[in-house]
């Protein structure tokens, strides 16, 4: 009986840098994710409600007798979302008086004809709320952006502010979607 031996191979060159470089590339691994950590980090607390209602704040708007902080969400173009078209992010804030006396908050691009057209509603809690505001193409860039606030006992309040002064991101994408039209 003939036993046959096996020798071990000669290791490959691919295969000698591969054993020499491994801790190297895993180490390389780990550190990759480590450099998107603050943006990350800024994006959570931006949820959260630590860095405030948003990246630009508008300030206190007085809405009748009642007063709320607007701030866009994030200081960016509208972002297309599905058949609604562009919608634009943003954040409120009722005053502390307010928030027991006020039913409903509602935002539009454009003087509201009635309540019925009020605009999108604003959602969560009074001390951030939230809404998806839908950006029509054909906005114009001197266009405002109307707050309507509707009171327990039936009242409704309203004020506007230029959306350039509350989206200077968005008025800028409207002027380019003019020259694109």
């Amino acid at each position: 009986m003939s036993q046959s031996t096996t020798h071990p191979s000669t290791p490959s060159r691919l295969n000698l840098i591969w054993r020499k470089w491994r801790f190297h590339l895993n180490v390389l691994l780990l550190l990759i994710p480590l450099g998107f950590m603050p943006k990350y980090f800024s994006e959570a607390a931006l949820f959260r409600g630590d860095e405030g209602l948003g990246q630009r704040d508008v300030g206190e708007i007085q809405v009748g007798p009642w007063s709320l902080r607007l701030a866009e969400f994030r200081n960016e173009a509208p972002r297309q979302e599905g058949p609604a078209g562009p919608m634009k992010h943003f954040n409120a804030a009722l005053c502390q008086r307010c928030i027991g006396q006020v039913k409903a908050t509602y935002l539009r691009i454009g003087k509201p004809r009635s309540l019925r057209a009020a605009g999108v509603i604003f959602f969560g809690s009074p001390y951030r709320m939230g809404a998806l505001l839908p950006v029509p193409s054909k906005t114009q860039p001197d266009a405002e952006l109307w707050i309507t606030l509707e009171g327990w006992d039936g009242s409704m309040h309203q004020a506007s502010i230029p959306l350039s002064q509350a989206s200077p991101a968005t008025v800028a994408w409207l002027n380019t979607q003019g020259t694109q039209r």
